[in-house]
């Protein structure tokens, strides 16, 4: 038996950073991971994804230069064996740089293999066991498979597969109209492709108020997206020339299929009955406001801890971690301000409640909105889909949430998020001197267009 002071399951965005932290105090540390460094945003997420996304911008913008008064000759061609390998180039130097890194770093081993839990303080993997007084999950999620008619009969793409083609589907069919599927929809018709979006609830991106997911739809449907809401009966069969997708109101003809319905933590095959540790009943790792399970010494970060799905969260979990077991602090999961990006084209930025979260809290409110139209910079760039909206709490003046569907509204929404987190209210944001011309600089106009609504 090999002993450790930590041992960190899963090289996420957590794990990772965690581990090297006690390295530095002195600790010894083990780290496992069964397949890749860097999880599921270096290897299946953000880098490769945000890559392919910025192939197909180049694609659209050289597509639409004429608008700009710049002429190129004959049809925009698309070499899809280019546009993965600079994907894959991006995700592997990301992926050799944290091998370089712990490779440097003495007290650190870093193990290959499925981590199984014996009991609350042992591990074996690859035929040893290992043990340590702290253990950390960081073992993120995976794409969860739907049990809908037909569709283990075909051969359907996920998040994680899709990213491999380097061929273009003549017609994909995208099953499922959250945040990945609206991403890789919006790519692969930049690309050339036909492409459908079918989604069993009534809107678009649902957990958005109804204007913002309303718009999400306009800006797809003008790039010439297919798109089918309140779909039931989604049936598949084999055809002719690829896939045939049925549901109560509509038929398509697809080349591909993407299932993009969720997905699900990767807590199943851990042993975690061995060692006590509790999962909800969809498998999330149970844990209190510092992350701690309900086992001692036992930790989770990350997405399978159900307290957040994005890289940005799992990295502030490996933050309140290390500030609490390592710096004597006392953070809380509880004190975070969840934000997020929509990363179609132009993007999404949220923070914060949407107005029917705020409505629903029983505040008296204020809102703006500010169509992007009226935005110096979006008209200058020719980008002037969505709009801004910011929600305040009357009696405070507190920011209580925004959101920013248009031209860098990814980058935008950070002036809000600044203030939400420092505790500013609205007038003092107001009255600040941005610079001209930018999208943020109607950050202050936007404050200052808020009225009263009725609840």
């Amino acid at each position: 038996m090999k002993s450790f002071d930590a041992i960190v399951i899963g090289a996420g965005q957590a794990g990772p950073f965690l581990a090297a932290r006690m390295v530095e105090e002195g600790m010894k540390v083990a780290l496992i991971e069964r397949k890749f460094l860097g999880g599921t945003c270096v290897n299946a997420g953000c880098m490769p994804t945000k890559t392919l996304v910025a192939s197909a911008r180049a694609a659209h913008v050289a597509r639409n230069g004429a608008v700009y008064g710049v002429n190129l000759p004959g049809e925009i061609a698309i070499d899809m064996k280019v546009v993965r390998a600079r994907a894959e180039t991006v995700t592997m130097n990301a992926r050799n740089g944290l091998i370089g890194w712990f490779a440097g770093m003495d007290g650190m081993t870093v193990i290959y293999g499925h981590a199984c839990f014996e009991g609350p303080k042992t591990v074996s993997v690859n035929g040893e066991t290992l043990t340590a007084p702290r253990i950390f999950l960081n073992v993120g999620a995976r794409p969860v498979i739907p049990e809908l008619s037909g569709v283990s009969d075909i051969d359907y793409l996920t998040s994680t597969s899709i990213i491999h083609l380097d061929t273009l589907p003549r017609h994909l069919a995208v099953i499922g109209g959250s945040y990945i599927g609206l991403e890789f929809a919006q790519m692969y018709r930049r690309f050339g492709a036909e492409v459908s979006v079918i989604e069993h609830g009534p809107k678009l991106a649902s957990r958005e108020d109804e204007d913002i997911s309303d718009a999400i739809a306009d800006v797809l449907r003008s790039e010439g997206i297919d798109i089918h809401t309140g779909a039931s009966d989604i049936a598949f069969t084999k055809s002719s020339d690829g896939i045939t997708v049925a549901t109560d109101s509509a038929r398509i003809d697809a080349s591909h299929v993407l299932i993009a319905t969720g997905r699900k933590p990767n807590t199943d095959d851990l042993g975690l009955d061995a060692a006590g540790v509790i999962t909800d009943k969809h498998g999330y790792i149970t844990v209190d406001d510092r992350l701690a399970t309900n086992v001692d010494g036992i930790w989770a970060l990350g997405d399978c801890n159900g307290h957040g799905a994005f890289t940005h969260t799992s990295y502030n979990d490996f933050e309140i971690a290390a500030a609490n077991l390592l710096d004597g602090d006392d953070r809380k999961v509880s004190s975070r301000i969840m934000a997020y990006a929509l990363y179609i084209d132009p993007p999404l930025g949220r923070v914060g409640m949407t107005e029917k979260q705020a409505r629903a809290s029983g505040r008296k409110i204020m809102i703006s909105t500010r169509p992007m139209s009226r935005v110096g910079r979006a008209n200058e760039r020719g980008e002037t889909k969505g709009f801004m909206k910011v929600i305040a709490d009357a009696e405070t003046k507190k920011i209580l949430g925004a959101a920013i569907l248009g031209i860098e509204g990814d980058e935008v929404i950070h002036g809000i998020i600044d203030g939400m987190n420092a505790g500013t209210t609205y007038p003092a944001l107001q009255w600040s001197v941005p610079i001209h011309p930018t999208v943020s600089e109607l950050i202050p106009t936007l404050l200052g267009d808020l009225k009263p609504v009725q609840l």
